[in-house]
């Protein structure tokens, strides 16, 4: 362990006990990582210049829809009937609206509502409470999202950007590098298709309804922006899919901004620019180790804001918003479990202050043979439990899909 991470918060039997533990350092494997002109891990922060996919009527304001209706030679007010058959119906098939007039209804539906998403693959858990959709674009790009149910709640993980431009060394989005970002309409479709999904009964397990005695259909719950891409490098496209997320139906989805979770790798000036949006999301730092030396390997973003610098600008949300904090890290032998940096994690968090943070370790999904595989039971439960004795509020996260290649961009990655 480096001398300069020795804290007041590590316990002398860390020291001698750790020692024996050996440190494994990340490595691409199968693949290997693009580099920059300093040879250091190439970051890619601008999207890469193609053919933009078709307008849709989630890319437009209120204002723009009614516009564009008329344009299309119908009465302004047949953008609310578009939009309650969208995002109340999740419907675009015009044979299912049969409000509108029959004579150019299709060409009204086209207009506004043009295909976004094609369904590629489907995986499905044993039990059918977990779906993977393989999502291919209008130019042929492949994301992904993956539905799950879970006791009172059903969550969508979805993707805001083709690939990624983060290049981490563990995660299989990162290896094609940035295809392009998404448009607000792509990742607002991959809801209206969940919605759909769940209408028709695709998803196992037992109904959850909008609360007490509702007999509404079931829908998405709770959104995370986990998938494919770096979130706050597509961060227009993304913010206006929360709004319409979280605007009124047949405006919007009509969704709880608080169960709506944005993550980010550590862009600082874009998570200081969320915290100013006044839009109570849930916020969650990816940050997978507490020491710079490791972190620089596991995240290249570390080279442009390190650790400090990016528990600064979650503190930060937190004051701003009164919204606790999310800490995710993802769990890896004898690369990042070591109980010092649990001890590390844990200092640094309550030099910030108290009661402003959550920690979810990952339990990583173990491939055999692979430097990045899952901590072993009895490593996972003490570094949990020193967080929790520190004070920091810790819950193991609950992993789902690993018979359906559950990890981000394994399936787009295997169809690419």
């Amino acid at each position: 362990m480096p001398s300069d991470l020795r804290t007041p918060g590590l316990r002398p039997a860390t020291v001698s006990t750790e020692a024996a533990r050996p440190q494994v350092r990340p490595t691409t494997e199968g693949w290997k990582q693009q580099l920059d002109p300093t040879g250091r891990p190439l970051l890619q922060f601008a999207s890469p210049k193609r053919g933009k996919p078709p307008v849709h009527l989630a890319d437009l304001t209120a204002e723009e829809r009614i516009a564009r209706v008329k344009e299309l030679g119908m009465p302004g007010f047949r953008a609310k009937q578009l939009m309650t058959h969208y995002f109340t119906h999740y419907t675009s098939d015009p044979a299912a609206m049969t409000d509108l007039p029959a004579a150019g209804r299709e060409e009204l539906v086209a207009g506004l509502l043009p295909p976004l998403l094609t369904e590629a693959r489907r995986l499905t858990t044993d039990k059918g409470d977990t779906i993977k959709f393989l999502w291919k674009l209008h130019d042929g790009a492949l994301v992904e999202s993956v539905l799950m149910r879970y006791p009172g709640r059903i969550t969508l993980c979805v993707s805001s950007q083709a690939g990624c431009g983060m290049n981490c060394p563990f995660c299989a989005t990162g290896q094609n590098g940035l295809t392009r970002n998404m448009s607000t309409a792509e990742i607002v479709e991959q809801i209206v298709r969940a919605n759909a999904a769940l209408a028709a009964g695709e998803l196992a397990g037992a109904p959850t309804r909008g609360g007490q005695d509702r007999t509404d259909p079931e829908r998405v719950t709770n959104i995370v922006f986990m998938g494919m891409g770096e979130p706050l490098a597509n961060y227009k496209r993304v913010m206006d899919a929360v709004r319409i997320m979280v605007a009124p139906q047949p405006n919007g989805l009509g969704m709880s901004a608080r169960h709506i979770t944005v993550s980010t790798v550590g862009l600082v000036p874009a998570i200081d620019k969320l915290a100013d949006e006044g839009i109570p999301l849930t916020f969650a730092l990816s940050l997978h180790a507490p020491d710079d030396e490791l972190r620089d390997e596991m995240i290249p973003v570390n080279s442009r804001w390190k650790v400090d610098e990016a528990i600064d600008a979650a503190y930060r949300y937190f004051q701003k918003t009164g919204r606790r904090v999310s800490i995710e890290y993802a769990l890896i032998k004898d690369m990042n479990d070591h109980a010092w940096r649990a001890d590390l994690l844990a200092h640094k968090l309550n030099q910030r202050g108290h009661g402003w943070v959550h920690v979810n370790p990952i339990p990583l999904n173990p491939t055999p043979g692979s430097v990045w595989t899952a901590s072993e039971r009895d490593v996972t439960d003490e570094f949990v439990r020193r967080l929790n004795d520190a004070g920091i509020p810790t819950t193991l996260r609950d992993t789902r899909g690993k018979e359906i290649d559950g990890a981000c961009g394994q399936l787009a990655a295997a169809d690419a």
